[in-house]
């Protein structure tokens, strides 16, 4: 065993009377990633902060940091400030907000290397450069230059890591780099994170709420639960026989793009506010194996002994580290020796009902959209504005709903479609192609029809705290839109108590206000509301993205229950494929703009036919450390292209792997066609536009 380089002990943060962390215990040694995982609160970011001394003054820190041997906490600024960026750098999980807006990219980095190194401007200059070009941002000696805001969000946190490793620093710390990322950008920023630990020999320690990046990129993980570490070991032992009930149901809520998850498991209740654990295990009023003992005190993070690892899910006999295995629960021992599933001690919930029995082809066609397109104008100037050019944001996209069906929508950043939510939502004539919803064509709609027709379509946000009145009790939110359909008062106090028990909430809290409620309780209001017409298509516009894992699994099975019992039609849009592969029946994969590939969600993810949905899904982590050690990488450079330009032939050949290897013929073919959507088979619902759909011949 090496020894530890970073050792933190009884570490605890105090805001005033609230305590955020509570004991906490971690060791880092050199060259080695560890994982910390848990919900929103559980004092993961806290942790990170304390050990740079990069909380704000209003924090108590007590317990010991120790940096190869020497003790952080308690320094003072001068001497701490020379560790940060030398010794310890931080990665921080909003690089736009933690890069000074008014000066350049490059100078900053160059600030950086010169505050731990004695060069010039010209050797820092260059030495940044250096840096940018190892995170493989193109044209380096150009994005010196840029601002921040210039780059996208994934270069903007390539340019972060480079900061980050400029004085190359023995431990890394990465606070949720990944988060708000599209899955491509993701992928690209894991593999930075890898090349700069390889090429530094740092130490990392990341930060994350997804298990697919642990799972791929952790070698020890650190459960973190109310402010305190439940669970700590190996990253193959803790997935494949986690000893805390806690673990498992996160083990258990995660959706997988595999699709041998199964049903979701979520875990009840929420997580204690600081300062709300009572004197036993803050787990305790959730977990589905408390015993009395677990209500009075609260058991600490201990050893359990090494059990085979005999189930059906992993195939190795042993691991040799999992002596290295601790959690704080006084059933750990039972759950090593059974290795359950989360299904196994988690309520199961019933299984939705099944789906139309009748041919999708003889169901009432929901939603059916047929080369839609929509530009914006380019404008410049401040007082008088003249326009410049035009925005292809939609320029070509088909998709077709059926009647208790759901379609998730697919795509990076920019591909458009959040544009295509809104053509839609709009019920007007589109810029071009066709929308016809529910038998009508929007095009032919007038005010009258257009309102009535409304009420049969209805959405839930992103954000559930921006879509719902922060002045307005949640009772009377839910009864707006029925208010705005001028229905009964009768009819209106029968029906959002009605609502609030289908999804799940009390209705004697009608009369509390937004924020008195969690994040998915939110979002579970935001339903009610969306249901209140009984709308016939319901469209979700990355309605779990914001949630924690253990909410958005809760969130998905309502949904599918709800489907199931209203006859729903979902258009699901999403940039989280897991979930997709959970929720949808069919998927349409969007890029810049266009559909360049659709059908059931079994044949896009086991048969993908456009390199760019085979990259999205290599790009997707599997919460399994085996199978994702084991999977090709598939990454793509760079960004989509600039959408201001109407790109001719193929708008992926930029970025396809398959179009590198194609011989003179086969790339003018993809420079001067635009490829046209092609069934995989006679019979098969599976088209893809690409002239390669097998690879390069």
């Amino acid at each position: 065993m090496t020894p530890a380089l970073l050792e933190v002990r009884d570490l605890t943060v105090d805001f005033g009377p609230l305590p955020a962390v509570r004991g906490v215990d971690l060791h880092l040694r050199h060259g080695e990633t560890l994982g910390i995982v848990g919900e929103s609160g559980s004092g993961k970011s806290v942790t990170a902060l304390a050990v740079l001394g990069l909380l704000p003054s209003t924090a108590r820190v007590g317990g010991s940091v120790r940096l190869e041997g020497r003790e952080l906490l308690g320094l003072p600024g001068r001497e701490l400030a020379r560790i940060r960026g030398r010794k310890v750098a931080m990665v921080f999980q909003d690089p736009l907000s933690a890069f000074t807006p008014v000066h350049r990219i490059g100078d900053q980095i160059a600030e950086a290397v010169r505050i731990h190194q004695p060069v010039d401007r010209a050797a820092a200059r260059r030495r940044a450069a250096e840096l940018l070009d190892l995170v493989g941002i193109p044209e380096p000696g150009k994005a010196l230059d840029g601002f921040p805001h210039e780059f996208s969000g994934g270069m903007r946190q390539r340019a972060m890591i480079a900061m980050a490793v400029a004085n190359g620093p023995d431990i890394l710390l990465a606070d949720e780099p990944t988060t708000a990322l599209d899955v491509t950008i993701q992928a690209q920023v894991l593999d930075v994170l890898r090349t700069a630990c390889r090429e530094t020999g740092a130490a990392l320690v990341l930060v994350s709420h997804d298990l697919g990046v642990i799972a791929g990129m952790a070698d020890r993980v650190a459960v973190m639960y109310a402010g305190r570490v439940v669970e700590s070991a190996p990253v193959d032992a803790l997935f494949a026989n986690p000893r805390h009930p806690y673990t498992l149901g996160l083990i258990g809520a995660v959706p997988r793009p595999d699709g041998r998850g199964g049903p979701l498991v979520p875990i009840p209740g929420r997580p204690p506010a600081p300062g709300e654990s009572g004197p036993g295990c803050p787990f305790a009023p959730r977990c589905p194996l408390v015993e009395d003992r677990c209500r009075t005190a609260e058991p600490p993070l201990a050893r359990t002994a090494v059990h085979p690892l005999e189930n059906a899910r992993t195939a190795e006999p042993a691991l040799a580290s999992a002596g290295d295995h601790a959690a704080a629960c006084v059933r750990a021992e039972e759950l090593a020796a059974r290795a359950p599933a989360p299904g196994d001690v988690y309520p199961m919930p019933e299984p939705p009902a099944p789906g139309p029995a009748e041919p999708r082809a003889e169901r009432e066609q929901v939603l059916a959209v047929t080369g839609l397109t929509k530009t914006f104008p380019r404008l410049r100037g401040v007082v008088f504005k003249r326009t410049v050019g035009e925005v292809y944001a939609v320029d070509g996209v088909d998709l077709d709903i059926r009647r208790g069906e759901t379609l998730g929508l697919v795509g990076e950043s920019g591909s458009g479609k959040s544009t295509t939510l809104y053509e839609l939502m709009r019920l007007a004539r589109p810029e071009g192609g066709r929308i016809e919803l529910l038998g009508h064509d929007t095009a032919a709609l007038d005010r009258a029809a257009r309102h009535r027709l409304r009420a049969r379509l209805q959405i839930v946000f992103q954000d559930p705290a921006a879509g719902l009145d922060p002045r307005m009790p949640i009772g009377d939110a839910i009864a707006e839109p029925l208010r705005a359909q001028h229905a009964p008062r009768e009819r209106i106090a029968r029906r959002v108590p009605e609502l609030l028990r289908q999804v799940g909430l009390d209705p004697a809290h009608a009369d509390r206000y937004p924020h008195e409620f969690s994040g998915g309780q939110r979002q579970r209001i935001s339903i009610a509301r969306a249901l209140a017409v009984r709308p016939e298509l319901l469209v979700l516009d990355e309605p779990v993205s914001a949630l924690d894992v253990s909410v958005r699994a809760g969130v998905l099975n309502l949904l599918q229950q709800l489907k199931a019992e209203l006859g729903l039609a979902y258009l699901f849009v999403s940039h989280d494929l897991s979930v997709v592969r959970h929720l949808a029946d069919r998927v349409s994969v969007m890029y810049l703009g266009r559909t360049v590939e659709a059908g059931t969600v079994t044949e896009v993810f086991e048969r993908p036919r456009h390199p760019y949905t085979r990259a999205l899904l290599a790009a997707v982590p599997l919460p399994d450390p085996v199978a994702e050690r084991a999977r090709a990488r598939v990454l793509l450079a760079g960004d989509p292209p600039s959408p201001t330009v109407r790109q001719e032939g193929c708008r992926f050949r930029a970025r396809c792997p398959v179009h590198a290897v194609l011989d003179t013929t086969g790339r003018s073919r993809c420079e001067r066609e635009s490829p046209q959507p092609a069934g995989a088979a006679p019979g098969v619902d599976h088209v893809a536009a690409c002239h390669f759909p097998h690879g390069a011949p």
